[in-house]
């Protein structure tokens, strides 16, 4: 484990702020929520790119919510360490989350990409985004949909990206186990490892809930091409990810 989660903790505290659409344990203050966690992975995957070296990562979260629907928070985590973005990802986020019909929610937020470490001779490597997802039950099923838009910035190479996301999760009744499975495009900067500067990026898996731990497996695949160099090819491979997550 690389010497960052000292670092990525030391920040969370002197941050008092949340990322988005992070599903923790709430404790209650009046018409204020604070939630958390922290989640343990044997790869951060990124819509579906390692950003961790096909390493663990450590991702401790906060978020500060409003019972108008406003929140903002911070997430953090580990990476393969490189000049551009360093070993540390700081995400700092605020947005507005309501429910818009029965069983129907919207959320929007924008968010800060901050590498705190990285080489400043390297480049810009910080960016933000904007996202939004709405999501609708149907029965035991959850769709989630999702786009996330970055203008033209100078660390993008002043050139702006689109995501798009589909998201359904179904829990089995009676039991713990959540079935996850998800597809995102991604075209602009964020997809220039692949030909045309487009992708698609997959993961099918499972949860398992046991009281404030969560226990995730995922297959995590793309359609980006292999150059035939391990070091590229590895950060887009096709792998299975576990992660162990605590909520407080």
């Amino acid at each position: 484990m690389k010497k960052s989660f000292a670092a990525i903790a030391g920040l969370l505290l002197a941050a008092t702020a949340t990322p988005v659409f992070a599903q923790d344990a709430e404790e209650e203050s009046g018409p204020i929520t604070v939630s958390g966690g922290v989640t343990v992975t044997s790869d951060y995957r990124f819509r579906g790119l390692s950003l961790s070296g096909e390493d663990f990562a450590v991702q401790p979260t906060i978020t500060v919510s409003h019972e108008s629907g406003f929140y903002a928070g911070v997430w953090g985590s580990n990476l393969d360490d490189t000049p551009l973005y360093g070993e540390i990802e700081v995400d700092l986020y605020a947005g507005y989350n309501t429910d818009i019909a029965e069983g129907t929610n919207f959320d929007i937020g924008l968010i800060y990409y901050w590498y705190p470490d990285g080489d400043s001779a390297a480049g810009n490597s910080d960016y933000f985004e904007i996202l939004s997802k709405i999501s609708h039950d149907i029965g035991p099923v959850t769709a989630t949909g999702t786009i996330g838009y970055s203008w033209d910035q100078s660390s993008l190479g002043n050139d702006d990206n689109l995501y798009l996301g589909l998201g359904l999760s179904a829990a089995i009744p009676e039991t713990p186990v959540t079935l996850v499975g998800t597809i995102g495009y991604t075209d602009g900067a964020l997809g220039a490892l692949a030909s045309g500067g487009n992708y698609l990026d997959w993961a099918l898996g499972a949860d398992l809930a046991v009281g404030p731990a969560t226990l995730g497996v995922r297959y995590v695949d793309t359609d980006i091409e292999s150059t035939g160099i391990n070091a590229i090819d590895t950060l887009y491979d096709s792998t299975i990810i576990f992660s162990l997550g605590f909520s407080f």
